[in-house]
């Protein structure tokens, strides 16, 4: 009874500082999204730097000037352009809450151009599709994305048609910033201690790799890097990448008879081994699949590289075995190829952790019905730098930015999408602060 009645109070404190109205921040979530997507930040495949591109670093320096202009403390970029911060906590006692970070990436994918993004504002949207103004073929339809029928009124942002938008994840970035720049301008909000941090390369893997756990000081995390308002992940796919290599022989095509050994055939036979229905475009929701998404065909070798995803580690097993089995098959069709396969292990289904800390998807769960946003919990058929994080000992679910599609020339976000996300953020420190001190 005592717990409850401590909550109650703690919502009536938090409603009556609403009403009573809060000092704005210095600058909307809108109007630094809008600044931080003008920068080309993609990142690049098959780099053996962190950052894998320089460019990254624009942004990092600019946001390591903001955070010290706003009042952060400890802010820092490591020399793998990861920038870090602090904002204390405001507390008698700050140790009897967590320290809870918040993490987002400053790469966009190599996927799309980054360069040059003209930010389009669609205000008052009405409904109906949205064609993007440079390229009249680029249009966002109702019908594949959904989502717009609850966007009525708000203002639809979106590139113009010729690069994507940079939403994923520089939405996530402007919402934490615009977070931290709350809390600094209104210090009668009670909050704990707050651990920020920016990455590189979170696209192209690597990045996260360089994060210094310890040296970022959270005893719990979220990533802001989720889509649509609401969805909230603790569990994303288990995920291994295997190595398919066809070795044959070459030599000169007009005395090749009984040398030449084309590995090419022994690949095109292995790729119409894969089952269609295992396959990511015929696959959807907790369903797993393989996936050969690049390789190389030459006579003296040829070789694929496949993604294995599944929920779950016995599924990812099987399909490790059914590759593995592929080969055996093609082999025996074709013996005089020597063919080798390698699987790596990239990460795990972070619900593996998370399972043990329900109050982080609990809280996140409230802060978004206080922030007037009706949440639901999305398995990820993806993975998030939070995969990472988790198994080092820093767990961490995704939240919401409001955006969508992604990786594409169709992305988009909105006002609404940009300010539910950020007053999410805010509200879900506060209940941190709330249930500790309940607790205590």
């Amino acid at each position: 009874m005592k717990i409850v009645l401590a909550l109650m109070l703690g919502l009536v404190t938090v409603l009556s500082t609403s009403a009573q109205g809060l000092k704005p921040p210095k600058e909307t979530a809108l109007d630094r999204f809008l600044r931080y997507a003008k920068i080309d930040t993609q990142s690049a495949e098959d780099q053996a730097t962190v950052p894998s591109t320089k460019k990254q670093l624009n942004l990092a320096n600019l946001l390591v000037k903001e955070l010290k202009e706003i009042g952060a403390q400890n802010v820092r970029v490591s020399e793998f352009g990861i920038v870090y911060a602090t904002v204390p906590g405001n507390l008698p006692d700050n140790s009897k809450v967590p320290v809870i970070g918040f993490i987002s990436h400053m790469d966009t994918s190599p996927a799309v151009s980054g360069e040059n993004v003209n930010v389009v504002i669609h205000k008052n949207y009405q409904g109906g599709d949205i064609v993007l103004p440079k390229d009249p073929t680029q249009i966002i339809t109702v019908a594949g994305s959904p989502v717009l029928k609850e966007l009525i009124g708000d203002d639809i942002i979106t590139a113009d048609g010729t690069t994507l938008l940079g939403s994923d994840d520089k939405s996530g970035i402007a919402e934490i910033m615009t977070m931290v720049d709350t809390f600094m301008q209104n210090p009668q909000l009670k909050h704990g201690t707050i651990a920020v941090a920016f990455t590189p390369d979170e696209e192209v893997g690597g990045g996260i790799d360089k994060f210094d756990v310890p040296g970022f000081g959270a005893k719990l995390a979220y990533t802001v890097d989720g889509e649509s308002l609401g969805e909230i992940s603790n569990e994303t796919w288990s995920a291994r990448t295997a190595s398919v290599t066809f070795q044959g022989k070459s030599t000169h095509p007009g005395t090749a008879k009984g040398i030449m050994i084309n590995s090419m055939y022994a690949l095109s036979d292995y790729l119409s081994r894969f089952p269609h229905d295992m396959l990511p475009e015929t696959t959807e929701g907790r369903v797993g699949f393989v996936h050969p998404y690049t390789g190389v065909a030459d006579v003296e070798q040829s070789s694929v590289k496949v993604l294995l995803r599944d929920f779950d580690m016995s599924g990812l097993d099987a399909k490790e075995k059914l590759l593995r089995d592929m080969v055996a098959q093609t082999q025996a069709k074709f013996p005089a190829v020597k063919i080798s396969i390698e699987v790596k292990e990239n990460y795990k289904n972070m619900k593996e952790v998370l399972k043990n800390y329900p109050e982080l998807t609990d809280n996140a769960i409230e802060a978004a019905k206080r922030a007037g946003v009706k949440p639901y919990m999305l398995a990820v058929r993806g993975g998030t730098d939070g995969s990472n994080l988790t198994f080092r000992g820093l767990p961490t679910p995704n939240l919401f930015t409001g955006g969508a599609n992604f990786h594409g020339k169709l992305e988009f976000n909105s006002r609404g999408g940009l300010e539910k996300s950020t007053k999410t953020l805010i509200n879900l420190v506060q209940i941190f602060a709330e249930k500790a001190k309940a607790a205590n």
